[in-house]
């Protein structure tokens, strides 16, 4: 994978060696396997190893001391620093707002590290984006008058409706979840807001 990482891949490695406090490439690889990430995201393990070292290069992530092991050659560890907490809050609020249903993912998996009004306004903010997304594609509904010929767009437009009506759905019934206590964020006294970033 050539470039810039993508926000998910990006988000998700800085997630996880935030969460960890400290962890070498195969170990964030190894935690975003165990959640079936590829099942849910176009994320593979080639773009997680890009990830870790471009984060490494933009100082968002740095390299501590190898550490020795008595199975294998030593494998290089990274901290998040606090440029990179700054960039993980920037990717995962932007996520929560997302219509993109990967990204959008992805802010779910990390959004018990942000305060509990903040993630119920953002969430608040991405039903409304969705809904109005919904209500754009069938106001376009007349410009394909006639629904039995290719592209078939009438029909689309129905589905990519449907889809963004669901996603609503769904993340009104997150923030009742929430409203209800379902889960711990940052700001909640049993939650840790993760290890303290890397200032060295």
């Amino acid at each position: 994978m050539a470039g810039v990482a993508a926000p998910t891949v990006r988000l998700l490695v800085l997630g996880v060696v935030r969460t960890r406090g400290r962890a070498h490439g195969y170990a964030i690889h190894r935690e975003l396997m165990s959640w079936r990430v590829d099942t849910w995201t176009a994320v593979k393990p080639p773009s997680i190893y890009h990830a870790v070292k471009q984060l490494d290069r933009e100082g968002l992530l740095r390299a501590a001391a190898p550490q020795g092991s008595p199975r294998g050659p030593a494998r290089v560890e990274y901290l998040i620093t606090a440029a990179g907490q700054a960039e993980f809050v920037r990717l995962l609020e932007a996520a929560l707002t997302s219509p993109d249903i990967e990204e959008f993912g992805a802010g779910i998996a990390f959004m018990r590290c942000l305060p509990r009004a903040g993630v119920e306004a953002l969430l608040r903010t991405q039903r409304r984006t969705v809904e109005s997304i919904g209500d754009q594609l069938h106001d376009m509904k007349p410009n394909w008058p006639d629904p039995g010929e290719p592209p078939h767009a009438q029909h689309l437009l129905d589905l990519w409706r449907a889809t963004f009506a669901a996603t609503a759905g769904w993340t009104a019934g997150m923030l009742d979840r929430i409203a209800a206590g379902e889960f711990e964020f940052a700001d909640d006294a049993e939650v840790s807001s993760g290890p303290a970033p890397d200032r060295t």
